[in-house]
């Protein structure tokens, strides 16, 4: 049917209490191309969290707004204007299923190896390199035409996690604690268990959710530690909505498990991949992110050995975890290897004592040293 001649505004919605502007991060698709009803347009990025804008209806894209701009609620940001009685004739592209399985990984062509040296012609291939290059002090410098420094706007996400991180060290008497703990039982028991528990509940059994589990333990423990300052008042929390921190491109966010201690090990490990998923896809909602009590930060993925975190406003503690690493322990009169772990509690010494971060800690160490006890609570 055809329609008369009329573009529509594309205008940048509300996308949370509190966020007044965002950056237009990518445009999706060209100026003057044709789109259709539901095509993304556009992705927006905020200090908290990125949008995707979609045509509310086919035509061809006007952009008003370029790519990289920073632009307020509610501004006009591009048109849709009718495409005539051509376009309406048309059906729009067929979106194939098929093409969100993606296909089997490329194989790289193996590297071609030299010929093997001698160790003596090794040795003399090395003399003679050092010999033909100066010391590092006197090579002159060469012009190369290049930039020595690139210089760009901080994305809003960063900048917000910039300005978090400054509140938390200016606004908390942030102290942390450490502690150790011995991987071999959780190790043992989930390389036993995978297989089943895999089949039975469609995800694998990881080490997140052993820690959240005895995070939770350890919060009712040591109650102090599930609190918050609010002005002159102490809140102190009844549930158990942890943070698990997930780096993405865009910086560090931390998306919230609710009800923590009523969730199995299979739904906390379905919920683990749900927020990676939306994470990685740039989806997480305002709503994700907000009214955790506690935060879980997981270094180790990265390598780090130690770390001191830093508190997540207004939580009072968040825990690091480090990597898993081989290294000899005292054991019953003996030396012996063990897969261990650091553990590092930051928290808000106004409102926890050491005493209560050193409790939590060996809290924390005594469920992950022994796991059937909390595998048989679950």
């Amino acid at each position: 049917m055809p329609q008369t001649s009329m573009s529509i505004e594309v205008k940048i919605p509300a996308v949370g209490e509190s966020i007044a502007s965002g950056v237009i991060s990518v445009w999706h698709k060209a100026d003057g191309e044709t789109v259709w009803a539901g095509d993304v347009l556009l992705t927006l990025e905020t200090d908290k969290v990125s949008t995707e804008l979609t045509a509310e209806k086919g035509g061809v894209l006007r952009i008003l707004v370029p790519q990289g701009e920073e632009v307020k609620i509610g501004t006009v940001v591009a048109r849709i204007e009718d495409a005539g009685e051509a376009y309406h004739a048309t059906k729009p592209p067929q979106r194939e299923q098929s093409a969100a399985t993606p296909g089997p990984a490329p194989v790289a062509p193996a590297p071609v190896s030299s010929p093997a040296l001698s160790a003596a012609v090794e040795s003399m291939a090395r003399e003679a390199e050092m010999e033909s290059t100066p010391p590092a002090r006197l090579v002159p410098f060469v012009e190369t035409g290049e930039s020595r420094i690139t210089r760009k706007k901080m994305s809003p996400l960063r900048r917000k996690i910039a300005a978090q991180l400054v509140m938390a060290q200016q606004t908390a008497a942030i102290l942390t604690t450490f502690n150790e703990c011995d991987m071999s039982a959780v190790m043992e028991l989930r390389a036993r268990m995978q297989e089943s528990f895999t089949k039975e509940h469609g995800v694998k059994l990881g080490f997140m959710s052993f820690f959240i589990k005895a995070t939770v333990r350890a919060l009712k423990a040591v109650p102090a530690i599930n609190s918050r300052v609010d002005g002159e008042d102490l809140v102190l929390n009844h549930f158990y909505d942890i943070g698990v921190a997930v780096g993405t491109e865009r910086g560090l966010i931390v998306p919230v498990i609710r009800d923590a201690d009523r969730k199995s090990f299979a739904e906390l490990e379905r919920d683990i991949l749900f927020f990676a998923a939306k994470a990685r896809d740039g989806k997480i909602k305002i709503e994700d992110l907000q009214g955790g009590v506690f935060s879980i930060s997981n270094g180790g993925v990265y390598g780090s050995l130690l770390s001191t975190p830093i508190l997540n406003p207004p939580q009072s503690g968040i825990l690091g975890l480090h990597k898993i690493q081989e290294r000899p322990i005292a054991l019953n009169g003996q030396v012996v290897i063990r897969p261990m772990m650091n553990l590092a509690l930051s928290y808000d010494h106004r409102v926890v004592d050491g005493k209560d971060a050193v409790t939590f800690l060996i809290e924390v160490k005594k469920c992950i040293e022994e796991p059937m006890r909390m595998l048989l609570e679950a």
